[in-house]
Order: C-alpha cells, then sequence, then structure tokens
C-alpha cells in the first residue's frame, strides 16, 4: 500500500502523465477537425500533432529540475534522455513511416499488377514519427504544464 501512495504523490511521474493525457487529447480533437470521425487510435497512437513522447518527456526533464535541482545528476539524465526522445521521434521514426508509407503503396500496386493478395498481415504503419514543428509543440505542452503543476502544487 505505501508503494501506491508513493505514486500517486510523485509530482514528477504525475506532470509526465498529464502532459501525455493532453497531447492525445489535442491528437484526437484534431483528427476529429481535420478528418470529421474519432478515431481511439488518435487518443493512444503515435505519431500527430503534438507529440506525447515530446510532451511528456519534457515535462518530465523540467520537473526534475524542480524537484531535485537543476544541477543534480538526475536532471542531466532527464535533459540527455528528452534530447533523445526527442531526436528519435523528428528523425528515426519519422523516417521510418515515410518507408512504411512507400511499402504499403509499392504493396497495392503489386496486388493490382499479380491479381492476388500478396500481404495478409495489415498494412504498415506508417503515422510514427513526428515533425519538428509537432515535436516542438509537444515539447512546449510538456514544459508549460510543468510549471503550471509546480505553480499550482
Amino acid at each position: 500500500m505505501d508503494y501506491l501512495m508513493q505514486l500517486t504523490g510523485n509530482r514528477i511521474l504525475i506532470a509526465g502523465l498529464i502532459s501525455w493525457a493532453i497531447a492525445q487529447v489535442f491528437k484526437a480533437i484534431n483528427n476529429v477537425i481535420i478528418t470529421g470521425e474519432f478515431s481511439l487510435e488518435r487518443l493512444f497512437g503515435d505519431g500527430g500533432m503534438p507529440s506525447g513522447h515530446s510532451a511528456t518527456v519534457s515535462a518530465v526533464m523540467l520537473s526534475v529540475g524542480f524537484e531535485c535541482g537543476f544541477d543534480s545528476p538526475i536532471f542531466a539524465v532527464a535533459a540527455i534522455l528528452a534530447i533523445i526522445v526527442m531526436h528519435d521521434a523528428m528523425n528515426v521514426r519519422l523516417e521510418s513511416g515515410k518507408q512504411a508509407h512507400l511499402l504499403n503503396i509499392m504493396t497495392e500496386h503489386m496486388e493490382k499488377l499479380t491479381g492476388k493478395d500478396l500481404n495478409n498481415d495489415e498494412k504498415l504503419k506508417e503515422l510514427l514519427g513526428h515533425t519538428p514543428t509537432q515535436v516542438g509543440a509537444g515539447c512546449a505542452l510538456g514544459l508549460v504544464v510543468a510549471i503550471i503543476f509546480h505553480l499550482v502544487f
């Protein structure tokens, strides 16, 4: 029971989770505005505006700084982790999504040419990464949430 109290009182964890949740809700709302349809995938999935990963790690990083000090080793770890996650979202994961899109197109063309279903699996997931704008928006969201959370609690 002590573990549950510790988890619910962990301000760093809560700030990160709140940032992630807000980012995901924004993604779902954005999807409704663009497509006119609600998608549960947008509420929990990767990719899109703003980056939930960036919101989470930036909120955790700043919250660690507030809680432990900006000169603490744990802040340094949180800052480096945030940089790596955001860099990965803009580069590796974004490029993987582009490759998945092209492979899905190629598979569709091959199926039309051969008349055979070449892929028994689902299409490759294309929305994996983020543009720099999406990462920047997620980062800003996380920083704002961490500041508000720190000032209020």
